[in-house]
């Protein structure tokens, strides 16, 4: 139950003008389709699947697989083309996801989910926190309680938990503890110093 596949002419119908967008500057050839298990804080078991770069592709699915062993709680694991690739409407149904190809949160730079070198885990009690213009931007914006990480709720994600440790030994960075301008609890992302490696004309 734990895959990888290429981009086959199913899949592709799947997510063409969404989270493949028009003018999407990343070839389909360096995209895979990922199928997982996961579970959810009742220790349920689901059906999961993402889209993810080539690059990552073998590190998500030992990831993915050694959290479900772990019985780690990930809520839901859809293709974001369920949701319209709208990421605040996928986030607020804490729904986790890698590939949909857009620009960073006010910024003209191609975002690292838009590669597929990067995956939202547990969004919506993981929120996104930055000051834009002197205004505190909040993604999802229904996600203020969750801002105080002293608190203790569902879903969270600690650098101590086995998410973030997985993640780390595969060499990706949690947007937690990674800048000092902003805090994106639920993301974890290839270093920028190989993403540009791979794609130099894209960040």
């Amino acid at each position: 139950m734990f895959y990888i596949k290429r981009i086959d002419n199913d899949i592709f119908a799947r997510i063409k003008g969404k989270s493949y967008k028009d003018g999407c500057t990343v070839p389909l050839e360096d995209l895979r389709y990922l199928h997982i298990l996961h579970k959810d804080l009742e220790r349920q078991t689901h059906e999961g699947e993402l889209i993810c770069n080539v690059n990552i592709a073998a590190d998500l699915l030992d990831i993915f697989q050694r959290l479900y062993e772990a019985a780690y709680p990930i809520e839901r694991v859809r293709l974001i083309d369920e949701y319209g690739a709208d990421d605040e409407t996928s986030m607020l149904a804490n729904n986790s996801s890698c590939f949909n190809f857009r620009l960073i949160s006010h910024t003209t730079n191609v975002s690292k989910h838009g590669l597929g070198l990067a995956v939202d885990i547990n969004p919506l009690y993981n929120p996104y926190i930055k000051e834009v213009d002197g205004k505190r931007v909040l993604e999802p914006a229904t996600a203020e309680e969750y801002i105080d990480r002293s608190k203790d709720f569902p879903y969270k994600i600690e650098e101590s938990d086995l998410c973030c440790k997985l993640f780390a030994e595969h060499g990706f960075e949690w947007g937690g503890n990674c800048w000092d301008n902003r805090k994106d609890y639920q993301h974890f992302a290839i270093p920028d110093e190989i993403v540009a490696r791979l794609y130099k004309s894209n960040i």
